[in-house]
């Protein structure tokens, strides 16, 4: 049994009845959308100690990290420290994208000690296993794939990205002359490389029933990743991305026959006069699956600071539907991040997450915001600090400024005004209050 069938019998898993309680939504309102397909609640139940999450329609806007190792970088007490980090920072899902060690135990440590959804991409230690370095495809095989995807569901992974949708028409669409970044997607590139020595079509879609098979008999939710998504403004919406869009509606439709949970994986660098249509494109060509969006970057020049361009398109994207937001660090196209990269990556995209949610109208969302703006008319410091998206900062900023200026500041105010605080000065000028406003006489 899976959740979905279990949902469309009129059966409510565990999992989602956890899901409804966080959520304030009621458990049968979201086994309908879990098994009309608009919910995914990723959770195998080999994952001990899992607090579950429900991603898509009706529900807050979630945030992953991604962490992992890569070629000389990286090891297993680096990634933990990472899981720990952003989990402290608030991500909802962790996935592990690493690529380089032990990959088998490096990925139990780290499910052994994260109760949050975990994620992988399997083609990665797949091509590990294989050592297909660059220049090298041909070495995978159709079965390595897919013995890893077993492999790392026997272990209790709870999603799991899968390129299934960059078929060998969509490659007949991709022109170098014509595409100016070709294909950035690093599971993208792996498989085309295969495909094209081979000359054969993708196995991750000619193999995808023996896929669904794995993820029906372990309850893994298929994440339809885009390895054809654009490396830059110039490729958005270009005919390659476009086709594999509409094999992932076909796949979506097929996953959903199987009552295997899917969410469909979405770009990458767009403009941002176009995102809210590749939002709506999306949903209209995947039935209203939950999709998933790395960014979108809103720019191509912002190395160094690309969480920003990130956020800037996650908040007009989950405004705009998107359900799921993939962090996006400093160290975008720059090199691994580091722990404070995580955190930054990780408040940057939570900011874009709660700033849509407000956007979508949800009561609770903008009911913090009224609470710190409560908070700051009061001048109640700790109050805000509950209240932040990152609590430790705004006390590091507060113990800083108090133990410069010792006595000689007015340690109610913010440093920026001091004497010249405008919330006093107001309150004074209009006989008001901290508690609340009160009418002033201004005649």
């Amino acid at each position: 049994m899976t959740q979905v069938r279990d949902a469309r019998q009129g059966v409510t898993s565990e999992a989602i009845d956890r899901v409804a309680v966080r959520e304030g939504v009621a458990a049968t309102d979201l086994r309908d959308l879990v098994g009309r397909g608009m919910v995914v609640v990723p959770a195998n139940p080999l994952h001990e100690h899992l607090e579950p999450v429900g991603i898509g329609s009706g529900l807050r806007v979630k945030v992953n990290a991604n962490i992992g190792t890569a070629p000389g970088g990286g090891s297993t007490e680096d990634e933990l420290r990472k899981l720990h980090v952003a989990r402290d920072a608030g991500a909802d899902t962790v996935m592990d994208l690493s690529i380089d060690g032990d990959l088998q135990t490096l990925r139990a440590e780290l499910l052994r000690q994260c109760p949050l959804p975990f994620g992988t991409v399997p083609l990665y230690e797949a091509a590990s296993s294989a050592a297909c370095t660059n220049g090298a495809p041909e070495r995978l095989s159709e079965d390595l794939l897919l013995e890893v995807v077993e492999r790392q569901a026997k272990q209790g992974v709870d999603f799991m990205t899968v390129h299934c949708g960059l078929t060998q028409r969509a490659l007949g669409l991709l022109r170098a002359d014509t595409r100016r970044m070709g294909i950035v997607s690093r599971g993208g590139s792996l498989l085309a490389a295969w495909m094209i020595a081979h000359g054969k079509e993708n196995p991750f879609y000619s193999r995808f029933d023996d896929l669904l098979a794995i993820a029906r008999a372990h309850e893994v939710t298929l994440s339809l990743g885009d390895g054809l998504r654009p490396g830059c403004l110039a490729d958005a919406g270009d005919a390659a991305q476009i086709e594999e869009l509409v094999t992932l509606g076909e796949l979506v439709r097929r996953a959903r026959a199987a009552e295997v949970q899917v969410m469909v994986e979405g770009p990458g660098h767009v403009p941002l006069d176009q995102v809210r249509a590749h939002v709506t494109m999306q949903k209209t060509v995947c039935q209203q699956a939950p999709f998933y969006v790395l960014g979108p970057l809103v720019t191509d020049i912002a190395p160094g600071y690309d969480h920003i361009a990130g956020a800037i398109g996650g908040a007009l994207a989950a405004w705009a539907g998107a359900d799921f937001l993939c962090y996006i660090t400093p160290a975008e196209h720059l090199g691994l991040p580091a722990d404070e990269d995580v955190r930054a990556g990780v408040i940057a995209a939570r900011i874009a997450a709660h700033a849509a949610d407000v956007a979508r109208g949800r009561a609770e969302a903008r009911g913090r915001d009224d609470q710190m703006a409560a908070a700051r008319w009061a001048l109640d410091w700790e109050r805000q600090s509950e209240l932040a998206l990152d609590p430790a900062v705004v006390r590091r900023w507060r113990a800083a400024w108090s133990e410069t200026c010792g006595d000689m500041v007015d340690h109610a105010a913010c440093s920026m005004c001091g004497a010249f605080c405008a919330v006093k000065t107001t309150r004074k000028a209009f006989g008001m209050n901290a508690d609340r406003p009160v009418q002033a006489n201004t005649n």
